[in-house]
């Protein structure tokens, strides 16, 4: 009998356990130790058919899934800070997500995102902050470029990073400063042989096509992010298609002299009304980037702020501004922030800068995809120069500005939301 009844009572302290203790709560706080591995962890529950409860502006953007030992142990290798709470813990969180007056909700991630980084093969002199996050944070992703592009690769992913790419066909407008550089004459040679291998006869040719493609997969329903130069040089490229806009050190003859007042304002998914900076000796493509002296001279009040949106009724600019905290430090980059007045309307700006009434952080829709362009390079280091060391994110575990590219790669994972009315 007293065999029978100690039986009885493990029994039902098991049972108990697994029945209280059913999920597992990665907070996203100031109490997470390590935020950007945080989101590689949410990665990986789902490529284990895991669903996570994203839980928007739930203690800075947490997550929360049925407990399974496997992310419990993939938590303590990594780093990541987490709870197991009972059931009863898990059902009062979701009542104070789901009541009518918080401004809070829960989306669930439920689809790996298969992710790609259009980033050139040859190496440069200068990193980018979406690989490097990518890597840190253990999310896996493919280097696609020019030539898997126009063999039409887009269509197998879900999510694509725009490298700190010139669409236009100028590299970057780096010739002044670096024409005599080891690295520009291979970069110029590389995309030369390539552009020829590919049949056309310019580079600036190639980039317009690929641009195309790109602009393509988000009118499809792709996820497109990109950061500093990549986001004006694309809508530049578009705006100027069929009209020569690079001057003869890019191309080797002069740039069209009506190359303004032929741009088509409407091919471009986020900006209008620029004007081409058409001087090959000036390091800047048009004046959508605001001006980096400004910055340089304001660097101690160079910070952003991120927009509060309603988590029930905009989930998705919810999604993509989940933090732990709403001001962020600024950064400069070849295109640092985006003057308000070169924005298209319907453009939702993310984060701005007030002093200098500018967005650093905007997301639209286009077709039946969204894009979203943040401006600088590197969240970590505010003035990256060509040839710098890349930022070790080991430092910068909790890094909010990193957290917001992050935001981003998990978006694709967010099963559809119904429109709401």
């Amino acid at each position: 009998m007293k065999a029978k009844a100690l039986i009885l009572l493990l029994t039902f302290l098991l049972t108990s356990f697994y029945t209280f203790s059913t999920a597992l709560l990665i907070p996203m706080d100031f109490e997470q130790k390590n935020h950007l591995k945080a989101y590689g962890i949410a990665y990986f529950a789902i490529t284990k058919d895991i669903d996570v409860g994203w839980l928007l502006n739930y203690r800075g953007g947490s997550f929360m899934l049925p407990y399974h030992s496997v992310v419990e142990d993939e938590c303590v290798i990594r780093g990541v800070s987490y709870q197991v709470i009972a059931d009863v813990q898990a059902v009062a969180i979701l009542n104070e997500i789901a009541a009518t007056e918080s401004n809070m909700d829960e989306v669930k991630l439920t689809k790996v995102p298969k992710v790609a980084v259009y980033s050139p093969k040859n190496k440069l002199p200068w990193d980018d902050a979406v690989t490097l996050v990518l890597t840190y944070a253990e999310i896996p992703y493919d280097i696609i470029y020019d030539e898997e592009v126009m063999n039409d690769v887009l269509p197998k992913y879900d999510w694509l990073h725009m490298h700190h790419e010139d669409f236009t066909g100028q590299y970057g407008k780096f010739w002044a400063s670096y024409r005599n550089a080891a690295w520009y004459k291979e970069d110029v040679r590389t995309q030369e042989a390539m552009a020829a291998k590919l049949g056309f006869q310019k580079v600036s040719q190639m980039k317009l096509a690929v641009a195309k493609k790109i602009r393509d997969f988000v009118m499809g329903g792709g996820y497109l992010f990109s950061m500093c130069s990549a986001p004006d040089s694309f809508d530049v490229a578009l705006a100027a298609d069929g009209v020569d806009i690079c001057d003869s050190p890019f191309d080797g003859d002069p740039m069209d002299p009506q190359a303004q007042q032929k741009l088509n304002f409407d091919n471009c998914l986020a900006f209008t009304d620029f004007t081409l900076v058409t001087n090959p000796y000036i390091y800047e493509i048009s004046n959508i980037d605001v001006d980096p002296n400004m910055h340089v001279s304001n660097k101690k009040n160079d910070y952003f702020t991120l927009f509060e949106f309603s988590a029930k009724w905009d989930p998705v600019p919810t999604m993509l501004t989940q933090n732990h905290q709403n001001v962020i430090s600024g950064f400069m980059g070849q295109t640092t922030a985006f003057h308000k007045n070169r924005i298209k309307p319907h453009i939702v700006i993310l984060g701005e800068t007030k002093i200098f009434d500018e967005a650093r952080y905007i997301h639209g829709t286009y077709g039946k995809g969204t894009f979203t362009y943040y401006g600088g390079h590197d969240p970590e280091d505010y003035q990256h120069y060509v040839g710098d060391p890349p930022t070790d994110l080991n430092l910068f575990p909790n890094s909010a500005g990193y957290r917001l590219i992050l935001n981003n790669v998990l978006f694709p994972a967010a099963k559809k939301q119904k429109q709401k009315t």
